[in-house]
């Protein structure tokens, strides 16, 4: 559903904006989701996983994925798990602490999230591609204007509450 079907003539700009951009978000998101699920029989999940496990070629603990990814450790255990069963992952034990394991793409599992990664790019310039390139800078400046304004705006309110 379009959020902005919500709004009504007495509703703000900002949140008009706000409802735009999550839109957008959502519009974007199920088009990645759904490519991935027919080009690579994947979820975008997965794909997160795989992403941040290839920025960390050495691997990451459980913990940290978990962290990353801002979900809980049973839903990294059993993404993890299936990447496992599948070849594209493989547990490591972490020298000086038998318990910890870390986790790290397989050769198989870089080739395969390799062209996944590239897909994806690929997917995220169509989608943008109704935007002119100065368009897309202009739009990129933009959000970054707003991300640091909320980022100080929330710091200063974490602030007030401690």
């Amino acid at each position: 559903m379009d959020l902005e079907a919500r709004l009504h003539a007495d509703h703000g700009e900002e949140l008009r904006l706000w409802l735009r951009m999550l839109t957008c978000t959502q519009l974007i998101e199920q088009r990645v989701r759904s490519r991935l699920r027919e080009q690579f029989e994947t979820t975008l999940p997965r794909f997160d996983l795989m992403a941040q496990l290839e920025r960390v070629p050495q691997g990451l603990k459980m913990n940290e994925l978990s962290r990353r990814l801002m979900v809980t450790g049973g839903n990294v255990t059993g993404i993890t798990d299936q990447l496992e069963a599948e070849g594209m992952v493989q547990r490591v034990p972490v020298q000086g602490d038998r318990r910890a394991l870390l986790i790290r793409l397989t050769s198989t599992g870089r080739k395969a999230f390799a062209e996944m990664a590239h897909q994806h790019e690929v997917w995220i310039a169509e989608a943008l591609g109704g935007l002119s390139p100065r368009e897309v800078d202009t739009l990129y400046t933009l959000l970054g204007k707003l991300k640091q304004h909320v980022a100080r705006v929330q710091n200063e309110s974490i602030g007030e509450s401690a």
